[in-house]
């Protein structure tokens, strides 16, 4: 959630800190281009026996089943690391040094392993395997290499250029301790789209087999739907800190990110895989998620974070998938969507309400669905053709593919731009009234008693009006504390459990309602390594409401000009523009490049 760290707090890493990285990352480089060059030169054959011995375990060609085996391992890497750090960063707060946090060092190796594996596929095929397959793209004379180990690579060359980034953004801005700060999208962004070139790879790898391999076996087929629920969890990773409790952006983002993400994922595992695949890929998605989240939680003692299920979803693409709208794959995608942002999304809403820190209130459903539905469908219809792609299906006309991609793209980004409007009330208060109450640590904590002032600033039934405490260490209490009060009058709301307001904790009222999003101060620990001042928590006190950014992100210097910030993101979006048409290219060279399967040959298939 944060960078990978500050040696001048709330700036940049430590340059001793940066340099050791860079000469570690220059040797792992540097040897392995080395090897590469070993084995394109045919001076080394270690390799290509490594990849042989693979490919016969997997029924695949060398250069697909050890990049993917490599992409496998380390994208779980980089899951763990990544759900740690962010569960790490709600804890603790910031890190001591980017050596300091463990978690970090499974996201390093994670996303290199991703870029690795790329590479791989890269240089792997020699001989018989010179040309893997006809969507092959040529590097040099003798030199081919297959398109999903250039997305494969791309993706991850653009999750790892996210950290030197990151660094320079924190150098400039000052932290910004959210999921969704610009560099940190490019580390998520690019590692859950590889999982869409790992697909691209094992199709190629289908295609290029030869009629003496032996017959798919249930464990690739489980990597099959390991692969979908990869894509799943890869596109739900954009949501965690919804999943943790800490969400810094209005609520009415989390459906639009589940209806998202399974309406790409889900639609085109049923088109690939046939009869119970979303189905089946949605519960290996919740077993990966789960593993994670007990050993994040419970092992490691960290916050717990819960994780959407999308078994409704998956349920809903089942039964269409039974009716004549399979025959027309796009269309069955865009329905499909539709039955995910609308019906998927209320039987998700009762897992949500039932165990998130932050139910789906009834007022919200207007404005959310006006954002997830037509995002849904768009990202049905993207996740039908990644299934037409996969299946050897022709895809609709160049103009219509791309447009297709195009719209969802502008689409998302204007439900984002909504989402990101919120509205800070002027001239309103809290008064806070706090009751100790006795604790055995020897910390700090009491109840509270407010009453906002005006008594109509939050509705009846408003996303959240809570309390939340978080970066306390992780031995008070794994660091997070949310508790959401009761309404017991116009304006008026009570805890419901004690709240720690001492030590290292920073506490604070949360005001969610519709595009109201705001915050008051209730206890914040000094930080002397930016110049923060302590907020005492007072027996009582009459506060005004300020922009709930200023108190989570009292790291993010406040006097850069916004002109400067706009330049950093428009950096960003162009960088992550590029790996969608990347992503796009892949696809539609793939489906150009082969030959189509007729209708009749594809039957079994969509109805297995």
């Amino acid at each position: 959630m944060d960078s990978l760290a500050q040696g001048s707090e709330g700036g940049g890493a430590a340059l001793n800190e940066i340099i050791g990285l860079t000469v570690a990352g220059g040797v792992v480089a540097a040897i392995l281009l080395w090897i590469g060059w070993m084995h394109r030169n045919h001076k080394i054959t270690w390799l290509t026996s490594l990849a042989d011995w693979t490919g016969r375990r997997f029924k695949r060609p060398p250069w697909v089943a050890l990049p993917v085996g490599m992409f496998i391992a380390s994208i779980i890497c980089a899951l763990f690391g990544f759900i740690w750090d962010v569960s790490l960063h709600i804890g603790n707060g910031r890190d001591d040094g980017a050596l300091a946090n463990p978690a970090h060092y499974f996201i390093l190796i994670g996303l290199f392993g991703i870029f690795v594996a790329g590479c791989t596929a890269m240089v792997l095929p020699l001989g018989e395997d010179a040309r893997p397959g006809p969507a092959a793209v040529r590097i040099t004379d003798d030199w081919y290499a297959p398109v999903g180990g250039l997305v494969m690579a791309g993706c991850g060359l653009y999750a790892l250029m996210g950290f030197p980034l990151d660094d320079v953004w924190h150098r400039i801005f000052g932290q910004d301790v959210t999921l969704w700060g610009p560099t940190h999208l490019m580390m998520i962004g690019g590692a859950g789209f590889s999982t869409l070139a790992a697909l691209y790879l094992e199709h190629e790898g289908r295609k290029a087999r030869t009629d003496d391999t032996p017959p798919d076996g249930i464990g690739l087929k489980f990597v099959q739907y390991l692969a979908f629920a990869g894509v799943l969890i890869g596109a739900s990773v954009y949501q965690i800190e919804f999943d943790f409790g800490v969400p810094q952006f209005r609520q009415v983002f989390e459906p639009m990110l589940i209806a998202a993400a399974a309406a790409l994922a889900l639609v085109a595992a049923r088109i690939f895989m046939g009869r119970g695949a979303a189905l089946i890929a949605a519960v290996v998605a919740i077993g990966l998620r789960g593993i994670v989240a007990f050993l994040v939680a419970p092992v490691l003692d960290a916050p717990v974070n819960w994780f959407p299920l999308y078994l409704g979803a998956a349920i809903i693409v089942e039964l269409l998938a039974l009716t004549p709208l399979l025959k027309r794959p796009v269309v069955f995608g865009l329905v499909a969507g539709l039955g995910i942002g609308t019906v998927g999304l209320w039987v998700e809403s009762l897992w949500i309400n039932a165990v998130y820190y932050h139910p789906w209130p009834t007022s919200m459903w207007p404005e959310a669905l006006a954002m997830a539905v037509p995002v849904a469908i768009l990202t049905g219809g993207c996740g039908a053709m990644i299934g037409m792609v996969l299946t050897g299906q022709r895809l609709p006309g160049r103009a219509i593919g791309v447009g297709l991609v195009a719209l969802t793209v502008l689409v998302i980004g204007g439900a984002a731009a909504n989402g990101l409007r919120y509205d800070v009330p002027q001239s309103a208060s809290a008064t806070i009234t706090l009751t100790d109450v006795p604790s055995s640590d020897g910390e700090r904590y009491a109840t509270a008693d407010v009453q906002l002032t005006p008594a109509n600033l939050v509705s009846d039934d408003p996303n959240w009006v809570s309390v939340l405490g978080w970066q306390g260490g992780l031995d008070n209490d794994r660091g997070m504390f949310v508790d959401n009060l009761e309404n017991v009058g116009p304006g008026h709301f009570r805890s419901t459990e004690p709240m720690p307001v001492s030590g290292e904790w920073k506490t604070l009222l949360r005001l969610h309602d519709g595009r109201t999003f705001a915050a008051v101060p209730i206890y914040l620990a000094g930080d002397p390594g930016i110049g923060a001042q302590e907020v005492p928590a007072e027996a009582s006190t009459t506060r005004p409401v300020v922009a709930e950014i200023t108190i989570l992100q009292r790291e993010r210097s406040p006097d850069i000009p916004q002109s400067l910030w706009l330049i950093g993101c428009l950096i960003v979006l162009v960088c992550t523009l590029a790996m969608i048409a990347g992503i796009t290219w892949g696809a539609g060279r793939i489906n150009n490049s082969e030959p189509h399967a007729s209708e009749a040959e594809l039957q079994p298939t969509a109805q297995a």
